[in-house]
């Protein structure tokens, strides 16, 4: 049995930023279908940079979600290192599946 005592906050961080980044990819064609609908049943033509100031924020949706992702993942991994050095750290059951088998995945 082996106990993860520590998670380095930057590598948390980075992977959670990149995890967030594509959630907020997913989020795009929604966000463009609800412009498009508005767009078509609101009035054009009293706000004619709307569309701009929409596309504009739907880009930024993604860059946000990674940045939000980013800062959080850096302060879970050190609040997660706080906690493990008071109450220990997850306990992780490991074991060798041998060097010569094949990938579960089938990638390898």
């Amino acid at each position: 049995m082996y106990s993860l005592r520590s998670v380095g906050a930057m590598s948390c961080a980075k992977m959670m930023g990149t995890i967030y980044f594509c959630l907020g990819l997913i989020f795009v064609p929604f966000f463009l279908l609800g412009g498009f609908v508005t767009s078509l049943l609101g009035n054009q033509s009293s706000q004619p940079l709307a569309g701009i100031a929409m596309w504009f924020l739907i880009l930024l949706v993604p860059i946000v979600y990674g940045l939000m992702g980013f800062v959080m993942g850096a302060l879970s991994a050190w609040v997660y290192n706080l906690a493990a050095r008071w109450i220990g750290g997850i306990r992780l059951d490991l074991r060798s599946e041998g060097a010569n088998s094949p990938s579960r995945l089938g990638l390898i």
